[in-house]
Parts: structure tokens; sequence; C-alpha cells
């Protein structure tokens, strides 16, 4: 009994299939674009509005504190320090603190020694003025007083000299507030800037949502076009109905639009050549089969098979022509991904071999010349055979009975502006040639000369043209120096670039 696999697990052998891979959505990356900078710069804004909040609420607080001082130093300065402490004045001014409160004040002498006030409260960190008509400087710091930071104003202050006493020395007088206050009215500022985003923040994201999909329905409305499109309208799309950034969106789509008409009807074109050239001999074989049943004499009758042999051999070139070339249109730029180093006179050996038979059937002269060393090119080796092979069975089935056809290999310097190596091949034969002014004309598929005498089927040159252009080989056509008298003969040559 055979193991059967378990639900959702893949059967030995089968092909686990890829992870679908979901289309990317123009309206979702936008919004990120757009939201996530500003959801992450929100942090930094409530930082950034905190500091400033702090430096805005610390403005008033350290004017109301330097007035406090400035008026405890002018008392200092009238009364000295023991004087000014005991006036009814500096009680006044300690009662009517500005708002935050005073925790603390001190007056503390030049030698350090606390002659009023706080004793707690640091000394001082900045030297005396050194002469009494210095003015009061306003000193600030912050101190951390046990659980508390504290915001201190200092100045030295030169009291004025009393009669009878000593020479007066600078006091420092210090006053202290404590910086919760500060700190709470900085909340206070921030939760009153920043609650309210908590509101306008999700209007604006909805907003910014129905924006963006107001911005998008164009694109919308275009593709609910193209979708009810019928598969067969290959019509170009109106730009004016589009908005202007996606016009050469638009405009390339167009453009991809008409070269699928035209290679649809290149296609058409070319099934119903192909239709009529496989059904023209297929008739010519159905008479002569007729004929052939009607036959008594024997010699009569092998004629008769030989002729339907040789519409059979003529038909099977004509389907092998037809997929050669499909297969060499059809391949285009995956052949180029197989391209590899190739010596070109293998190639041409191996088609000489295969249709040396055909050559001395009629009395033809066939001649391969090519140097001895490699002559390598990059190239699809399969390609490169049919090339040659379409090239020398043209050669063959045009030169009349008792001509030559030469097939010749060379390196050579390419001529034109800039200088490149280049291996160049060249078919010669004694036939009939090719008119210039039809020259154009032989690439196409299924076009043949009148009255040229021969039977092809139009398709050998169309071949090799395709395979040249993927190769990107130059090819040309040109009557042969050196025909007969009486024939113009034709010379097909071909550069491919040397590696």
């Amino acid at each position: 009994m055979s193991e059967q696999p378990l639900p959702g697990q893949a059967a030995q052998g089968d092909a686990v299939p890829a992870r679908r891979r979901h289309p990317r959505s123009l309206f979702g990356e936008i919004l990120d674009w757009m939201l996530a900078p500003m959801l992450l710069l929100w942090p930094l804004s409530i930082g950034i509005t905190y500091l400033v909040a702090q430096a805005i609420a610390a403005k008033p607080y350290d004017a109301a504190l330097q007035h406090t001082l400035l008026q405890l130093s002018a008392q200092v300065q009238a009364l000295g320090a023991q004087g000014a402490v005991h006036s009814a004045l500096w009680q006044q001014t300690l009662q009517q603190p500005p708002a935050g409160g005073i925790q603390g004040y001190q007056v503390r002498s030049k030698t350090g020694t606390v002659l009023a006030g706080d004793a707690g409260l640091p000394a001082a960190w900045s030297l005396p003025p050194t002469h009494a008509s210095a003015p009061i400087a306003v000193q600030w710091r912050e101190v951390e007083l046990g659980q508390r930071s504290v915001r201190l104003a200092a100045a030295w202050v030169w009291p004025a000299q009393q009669a009878g006493s000593q020479p007066a020395m600078p006091v420092l007088v210090q006053v202290a507030q404590n910086m919760e206050v500060r700190t709470r009215l900085a909340r206070d500022i921030v939760q009153g800037v920043i609650l309210p985003q908590f509101v306008v923040v999700p209007i604006f994201i909805l907003l910014v949502w129905f924006g963006l999909g107001q911005g998008i329905a164009p694109l919308n409305e275009l593709q609910s076009r193209i979708r009810r499109r019928r598969a067969d309208d290959l019509s170009p799309i109106d730009e004016q109905e589009a908005p202007e950034e996606i016009a050469p969106l638009v405009d390339s789509i167009n453009s991809l639009f008409a070269r699928l008409q035209q290679s649809l009807q290149t296609q058409k074109r070319f099934i119903a050549d192909a239709a009529h050239q496989i059904k023209t001999p297929l008739a010519g074989l159905r008479m002569q089969a007729e004929l052939a049943q009607r036959e008594t004499d024997p010699e009569e009758l092998r004629a008769s098979l030989r002729q339907i042999g040789r519409s059979v051999e003529r038909t099977t070139r004509l389907v092998n022509q037809l997929l050669a070339l499909t297969r060499a249109e059809n391949q285009g730029g995956a052949a180029r991904a197989v391209f590899e180093t190739i010596d070109l006179r293998q190639p041409a050996t191996e088609a000489m071999q295969e249709l040396a038979m055909l050559a001395l059937d009629k009395n033809l002269e066939l001649e391969l010349d090519s140097p001895p060393l490699p002559l390598q090119v990059r190239g699809n080796a399969l390609l490169l055979h049919e090339l040659i092979k379409n090239l020398l069975h043209n050669a063959i089935t045009y030169t009349p009975p008792g001509g030559s056809v030469a097939l010749r290999l060379r390196s050579t310097m390419a001529e034109g502006p800039g200088t490149r190596a280049v291996v160049q091949l060249q078919m010669d034969d004694s036939g009939p040639g090719i008119p210039e002014a039809e020259r154009a004309l032989v690439f196409e598929p299924f076009y043949r000369i009148l009255d040229n005498g021969s039977e092809g089927s139009g398709l050998g040159l169309a071949i090799v043209r395709e395979i040249a252009r993927q190769h990107d080989a130059d090819i040309t056509l040109a009557d042969l120096p050196s025909a007969p008298q009486g024939s113009r003969g034709l010379r097909v040559q071909l550069q491919f670039a040397r590696v």
C-alpha cells in the first residue's frame, strides 16, 4: 500500500509552488512615504517642543528672580549686610517673592563666612570685583540641594561704608528658586501643544488618505478602461484623458500596442502566405497521385512516382524552412543567452558535407576556402549552421548545371569608420544573380524573382537575414566580379565580429 501524503504536505517528487509575490500598491507606497517620516519625526518634534517650552518657561522666572536679587543687592549697598538683613524692606522683599517662590537666600562675606540666610547654599564660584564702582553682574547656575534642583542667582555687592566702621568689603548675595515650578510650566506648555495633535494627526491621516484616493482616481479609471477592452482591441489610448504624470506611461503602452498590432499583422500575413505555399504543392501531389492511379504503363507509373517523390521533397523542404524561420524569429533575445565562442569553419564544413550530394547531382563545382587558423565568433551554433546551409542551398538551387559554388571564410578588418576585426563569409555562385532593384525585396518571406528557372520557396534569404540580425552581422548582396560570360552571378557577404 502506498503511503499517502499528509494534508498540506507535497507529495515526494512534486514541485513545490513558488510563493506568490503580491503586487506593489502605488497608493500604499505613497501613503507610506508620506506618513512614515511624519510618524518618525513626531517624537523628535515633541522633544524639541519640550526644550523650547523649558526655555520659554525659564525667561519670566529668571526675570523675576533677577529683580528680587537686584532689590536685595540695592539694600545691601545702602545699609550694609547686617543692616539690610534686619530692615523691614528686606523682609518685605522676601515676603513678596516672584511666581514660584524663593526657596532660600544667603549673604556671604568675601572670606566665605555666612552673614545671613541659608547656610546650605554653595559658596561663590567667581571672584568679587576689585573696586566698589564696578556694576552689579548677575550670575546663574543650577545646583542640587538634597532632593531638589534649584536655580541660583548671585551677585557681588559692595556695601556702603558706615561712619566710624572699618572699610567695607564685598559680599555675595544669592537667591535660590525651586526648578520644579519651571518644569511644571514647561510640561503644561508641551501638553497644551501636543494633546491637540492627537486629534489633528488622525484627521490629517484621513485627509491624506482621501486626497490620495482622489489623486489616483484617474489611474483607476484608466485601468478600468483597459480592462473593458476586447482582446483584439489594440487601438491607442487617448493621452488627453490621462494625467500629465503618467502620459509617458500611456505613450509607452500605445507604442507597445502599435508594435503588437504590427506583429500580429505580420503573423497573419505569414500564416496566410505559408498556408498558400503549402496548399499549392499538396494540390499538385493530389493531382499526381490521381494520375498515377490511372496509369497502366509501368514506365509511366514509375515516372509519376518519381514526380511525386520530388514534390514530397520540395514540400518537406518548404515545411522545414517555415519551421526554421519561425524558430529563428521566436528565439530572439533568448538565442543571445546561449551564445558561445564558435569556430565558424565548423558549421561551414558541416553544411558543405550535407549538401555535397545535391551539388554533385547538378554537376556543380563545390569549393570551400578557409584559413588553417580558427575563425572565432560569438553565436549560436545551430542558428549559424542553419544560416550557412540556407545560403549554400540557395546557391546550389539557382546555379545551372556545370556552374560553380564557392564558400570563402577569412579574417579581415572592417571597412568604414572605426577599426575592428571581423570574420567575413562569402558565398559565390555563377547563377543568374539578383537584379539590384530587387535585392532589398528578396529578404522578405515568400518573395521570389520571376522567370529565374527555379522553384524555390522564397524563405532561404529571409531565414539568413533573421539569423544575421540576431548575431549583429552585416549582410550585402552584389554581382559576382568573376561571373562567366552571359551570367550575372551572385556574391552574398556577411561580416561577424571576431572574438
